[in-house]
Formats: structure tokens, C-alpha cells, sequence
């Protein structure tokens, strides 16, 4: 960020909190939500010391010129731009079939347009529209039942706990299913991963019951360490992946599935009747090549200090007189996990926001949600600027965090 953006942003801080202190004493109506956004988005960009840095809170121009400074090392800039879905893009799929070890990969503009598609040509195949998957599971919680509504695919419940299905459980499930989906990790369980004995039984037991297996992989580049296995050898147990080049890899957008070729070739056709045939798509496809380059190697660097980061923020609560705190999981299985405390979400949303301001320290990016009376939990994730911390960083963040709750 340059010298200018940072004093911008000080300013907008300044006059956040100068504003605030109008509100608490009666000068100015009750913050709005959209004014509390926003000041969150300041002390963030504002903060000099945070865990991670999400990309959407950045400006067009840091966004552009991350693109500008990372693009020139990854493809020819010199070669034409990409047209309906070749040159540049062509490019990003042979990677990302490579990385996962399918024989070919298609780029989709959208996650949600990838899976949809990649399980309707499946259907097709098996004659069966019935995609068992955990309830969970992304396009049952945020996608608006586009599987159903779109895609005349009907999802069913393996089952209702917070992990990913058995193979008992999958064997016995009492009616067919001609897909089984699994979301590697559970992100709405807390990034939850099964061992890779639990994983592989499950897999066999969809095959048994001659079911394909697909992979919501939107997070599955951070995944090698839980499981000590290369993405080739993971993806390998899958008939088709699916990947984001956004959540772990810090890119525009975008998403791709991997698999058989012929499936491929169908999911290019469909890909075209949903509107995914973009004129030119070259900054997100340069984007997501640039996390390849990037990011990719470094996430088990962030997985395993996310452990270290985990711990401390246990110690830090409990050593601080907290009467209950759980991080989930105790050992993160991934750079991303859940902690809960026994707060209500605005108690410990504005507290967070109120230390991020005050000392440009932030340790909570995400928004905190009701997990019951009295308690409520957000979502951590440990990348780059967190490896800067040490364990007594951490604890000595959350002393300042439990000052500043109200008794």
C-alpha cells in the first residue's frame, strides 16, 4: 500500500471514531450497519498487525497492481489475450490438470456454475439425478438450491453430523444415488477433514454401489498436509474435482473442474449454455496463475502455524479468565478453523472493531455468528502476514480483546 493510501486510510479511521464518540454522546443517530461495515473495512486495511488480509477489502488499485506486479513472471504477456476460453485460459486448465492429475480441466467463471455442471453430466452418465452430499455442504447452504432450482439434480443426506459421511454410513444409506459429494474440508463444520483411511473407505463404499465420486474442492489446495499426500494422489480418488482460485489462493475469482476428458468436453458444451462463454477473462485467469505460483506453496507453511496460532489463542482465552472458549478443530486440520466464545456476535464484533482501530492490532477478520444464547463463533484464517506472530503475540492480542469486553 502506498504512503498516500495509508494516510487515506488513517483518516477514514480517525473520522470513524471521531464519529462514533458523536453517537455515544447523543449527537448523531444509531450507527447504521452499512456505517459499521465500513468502519471494519478501515481498521482492517488500516491495521499493521492481522492474521490474514482478505482481497475483497482491498482497492481496485492495490488489486490492480498486485495483478501488474505478479503477472509478468507466470505467462507471456506479450501473446495475445484469450478469446471464448483459449490461449491464456487453455493455459490455467493443462496446469490445473497437471496439479490434480485428471486428464484434462476446464476454467468456469464461477464455482456454482462448475458444480452444477460438472454433476449434471454425471447424471447423465449414470442415469441417476440424485447427488448424495452433507447437508452442510456448500450448495445447500449458499447457493440458493441451484442444484434443484437449476440444474434438475436432487441432493440428499448421507448424514446430519458435523463430519463428512462414513463409509457404514454411505453403504447403508437406504436409497441410490448416482453421485456422492464430498466437500474437502467441511467448511461450515469448522474446515473438518476425515483421516485418509476414513476418506478412501468412503470413496470405496460409493463405488461399490457403482455411484461416481466428485470433490468440492474449493479449498482442496490446502489439504496435502492433513493428509500427507500429494493433490495428485488425493484428487486421484476422486472421478472429478472441483477447485477455486480465490479462497485459498488469493485470486479474482474463478473455479475449475477436473476429470476424464470426455466429461470435459461435455462440461464445456454446458458451460456454454449456462453463460459461461466470457469474451476474454485474462485478468482472472492471470490472478489465479499467479496464486499457483504464489500461494500454493506456501499454504502448508500457513496450515502448520495456524496450529501454533490455534493453541495460543486457547491460552490467551483461558489464561485471561474467559469461563469457556473452544477452538474447532483443537488441531486445525487446514490454515482455517473456528473459535467460539460465550458472547453474543455484537458484543464481540464491536470489541474486535474497537482494538483494530485503537491499536491497528487485528485478530478477528471475519464476522461473528450466533451459535446459540450467549455464544457465538467466527471463522480464523492464518496466511501470510500471520506467520509474523509468535504464540505470545497471539495471547498478548487476546489480553487487550478481553480488556476491552464489557463485565
Amino acid at each position: 500500500m502506498s504512503d498516500t493510501a495509508e494516510e487515506a486510510v488513517d483518516e477514514a479511521v480517525e473520522q470513524a471514531a471521531d464519529e462514533s464518540a458523536e453517537e455515544a454522546a447523543g449527537q448523531a443517530p444509531e450507527e447504521t450497519a452499512e456505517r459499521k461495515r465500513e468502519r471494519r473495512v478501515a481498521a482492517w486495511r488500516a491495521a499493521r498487525r492481522v492474521l490474514w488480509r482478505p482481497s475483497y477489502q482491498n482497492t481496485v488499485r492495490d488489486r490492480l497492481a498486485w495483478l501488474n506486479d505478479g503477472a509478468e513472471g507466470v505467462y507471456d504477456l506479450d501473446q495475445p489475450v484469450d478469446m471464448y476460453g483459449d490461449r491464456l485460459v487453455e493455459t490455467l486448465e493443462e496446469r490445473v490438470a497437471g496439479l490434480l492429475g485428471k486428464e484434462a480441466a476446464v476454467f468456469f467463471p464461477t464455482g456454482t456454475m462448475a458444480q452444477q455442471i460438472a454433476l449434471r453430466c454425471w447424471a447423465g452418465r449414470t442415469g441417476n439425478p440424485t447427488v448424495a452430499m452433507h447437508p452442510l455442504g456448500h450448495p445447500e447452504v449458499h447457493e440458493r438450491h441451484a442444484f434443484s432450482q437449476v440444474s434438475g439434480l436432487r441432493p440428499v443426506h448421507v448424514t446430519d453430523e458435523a463430519r463428512l459421511p462414513t463409509a457404514e454410513e454411505t453403504s447403508d444409506f437406504p436409497e441410490p444415488f448416482g453421485a456422492l459429494m464430498l466437500e474437502l474440508p467441511l467448511r461450515d463444520a469448522g474446515f473438518l477433514l476425515p483421516s485418509w483411511e476414513e476418506l478412501s473407505e468412503t470413496v470405496g463404499a460409493a463405488r461399490e454401489r457403482d455411484a461416481v465420486v466428485h470433490f468440492d474442492g474449493a479449498r482442496l489446495w490446502e489439504c496435502t498436509t492433513h493428509f500427507g499426500r500429494p493433490l495428485d494422489e488425493i484428487a486421484g480418488l476422486a472421478d472429478s474435482v472441483y477447485v477455486s482460485f480465490y479462497k485459498s489462493l488469493g485470486g479474482f475469482g474463478g473455479a475449475a473442474v477436473a476429470g476424464p476428458q470426455t466429461l470435459i468436453d461435455e462440461a464445456k458444451t454446458w458451460r456454454h449454455r449456462y453463460g459461461g462463454m466470457v469474451l476474454q477473462q485474462f485478468p482472472t485467469v492471470l490472478a489465479a496463475l499467479i496464486g499457483l505460483e504464489r500461494e500454493l506453496p506456501r499454504l502448508p507453511e500457513y496450515v502448520a502455524h495456524a496450529r501454533v496460532v490455534a493453541a495460543a489463542l486457547h491460552e490467551g482465552f483461558t489464561e485471561a479468565g474467559v469461563p469457556w472458549v473452544r477452538v474447532h478443530p483443537e488441531a486445525p486440520h487446514t490454515h482455517q478453523f473456528q473459535i467460539w466464545l460465550p458472547y453474543e456476535p455484537d458484543v464481540l464484533g464491536d470489541t474486535g472493531l474497537r482494538q483494530t482501530e485503537e491499536t491497528k492490532t487485528g485478530l478477528f477478520a471475519q464476522g461473528w455468528v450466533r451459535g446459540g444464547p450467549g455464544l457465538a463463533y467466527t471463522e480464523v484464517t492464518v496466511a501470510a502476514p500471520g506467520l509474523e506472530w509468535t504464540a505470545e503475540d497471539v495471547k498478548a492480542a487476546v489480553r487487550d480483546f478481553v480488556e476491552r469486553l464489557p463485565r
